[in-house]
């Protein structure tokens, strides 16, 4: 199908060495060719070449800008349409100049993710695939990188297209058990083949979303919050976590008014740390708004490092963090340990609960390596899911495989039941068309439009 043709700047906005100018449709190559003034008339280049040039404003006859344009002629392009790629100087005047000439030429300005949208209605990629896209862009981390490299070449599609393969299968036998039940040769269908296939079925979907846990991490990061009483090493932990001196520290507490945020790279795994304000009862208003930032912060945390004085014995107000603690998983830090020990070690124990506990001192800038090392086998116990092995880690994907999930329960349920396969086929119909919707299959147009427009410009 031939779309208009659409055009959009496809770098960031700024400086920089380069700046591109993507157009994809029927009138790309032509629409530039008619701003364009190169040895070769782009009509008549071949195709996936690049050729130096200048683009020309028609009305002034002026050089706009020196430009390398990579001329990409359909069905082997992104979109599967004719790509053209205005390689620009970098900056804003320019490169907005030459989208304002294209955009002269009968050429639309794309919307958020359209170019991604035509290679999905086109069935260059599916939906799961499109969305790794913004994945691959959005990693934080080399591992997932991989994880949104895997799904956009096909990883979880070929699994899904599997599983509904599978489903279609059962649903075949039961309509041929249902309209030529004469046929002696046919087979039959029973509660029991039905059972045991969707059985089969689950079991696959389990073994997915048994990633979807460490796939969620690698693909949002966790929601990690620093906390402790003040003045005990909070914000010395951000800065040696990140490498940078992020936060201020001084020996004055209550320094840090306010929650501090930044990514960082443990193990292959991305943290969203929050270095919050020290949580204790004080007069100071803007500390008092702090304060309940980090408590704020501490209540939608995935994990929690708690910061404790090796030095000093416990307060009342380490007492109520192990208490605020529960439930989430954390790591206690025992810190300042060159000093004294002056904290029971026993009592510590005790208020963990089995969380694991470290000593360091950062203040001597000691090896973090215990800690990253316990975040790892915290949250990936069997290690990172291996290069074959599916990570599923789209929130979308992961709520429709859970709702697949629930769908082939129910027709086990009415096979083990002695319910008519033809009514208990009904569930099994709505698994297919649950998975369908994972790759775009039976989806609607509302939700491509919600999907695409949450792209970047240009993509």
């Amino acid at each position: 199908m031939d779309y208009d043709t659409i055009a959009a700047i496809s770098t960031p906005a700024g400086e920089g060495a380069i700046s591109i100018v993507r157009l994809s449709g029927p009138d790309a190559i032509q629409a530039t060719d008619r701003l364009y003034k190169g040895k070769k008339r782009l009509t008549a280049v071949p195709s996936h070449t690049i050729h130096y040039g200048k683009i020309i404003d028609p009305d002034t006859e002026r050089v706009v800008d020196e430009v390398m344009v990579s001329v990409m002629k359909k069905p082997k392009t992104y979109t599967r349409e004719d790509v053209v790629e205005i390689n620009c100087h970098g900056g804003m005047t320019s490169v907005n100049r030459v989208l304002e000439l294209i955009l002269d030429q009968d050429v639309r300005m794309a919307e958020p993710g359209e170019f991604t949208k035509r290679a999905f209605l086109n069935g260059r990629i599916d939906l799961s695939q499109a969305e790794a896209v913004m994945d691959l862009i959005r990693s934080k981390t080399d591992r997932a990188m991989n994880t949104a490299m895997d799904q956009m070449e096909g990883k979880l599609s070929r699994l899904v297209r599997k599983l509904r393969q599978q489903l279609l299968d059962i649903l075949a036998s039961v309509e041929v058990n249902i309209d030529y039940p004469e046929y002696d040769d046919a087979e039959i269908v029973t509660n029991q083949m039905l059972d045991d296939r969707s059985k089969k079925v689950r079991k696959e979907i389990d073994h997915i979303l048994a990633t979807a846990r460490q796939g969620k991490i690698l693909r949002e990061g966790l929601s990690t919050a620093i906390i402790g009483r003040p003045n005990v090493g909070k914000s010395s932990l951000l800065n040696q976590l990140v490498h940078e001196n992020k936060a201020i520290v001084t020996n004055v507490p209550g320094t840090t008014r306010d929650i501090i945020e930044e990514y960082v790279n443990i193990n292959g795994i991305p943290l969203k740390l929050i270095d919050t304000a020290g949580i204790r009862k004080t007069e100071d208003v803007v500390e008092k708004i702090g304060v309940e930032r980090s408590r704020k912060a501490l209540r939608s945390a995935d994990l929690v490092l708690l910061l404790i004085n090796y030095h000093e014995s416990l307060t009342e107000g380490d007492r109520e963090l192990f208490q605020l603690i529960k439930g989430t998983p954390a790591i206690i830090i025992l810190n300042k340990t060159d000093l004294s020990c002056g904290v029971s070690l026993e009592e510590v124990n005790r208020l963990a609960e089995g969380n694991p506990i470290i000593r360091t001192s950062l203040s001597q800038d000691q090896e973090l390596s215990e800690l990253e090392n316990k975040i790892s086998s915290l949250f990936f116990e069997r290690g990172l899911s291996q290069n074959e092995e599916v990570c599923v880690s789209n929130t979308r994907h992961i709520a429709l495989l859970k709702k697949a999930r629930a769908a082939i329960t129910d027709a086990i349920r009415a096979s083990e039941k002695g319910i008519p396969v033809d009514m208990a086929q009904i569930d099994v119909k709505r698994t297919w068309e649950i998975l369908g919707e994972i790759v775009g299959d039976t989806v609607s147009d509302s939700l491509i439009h919600e999907l695409f427009s949450k792209f970047c410009l240009g993509k």
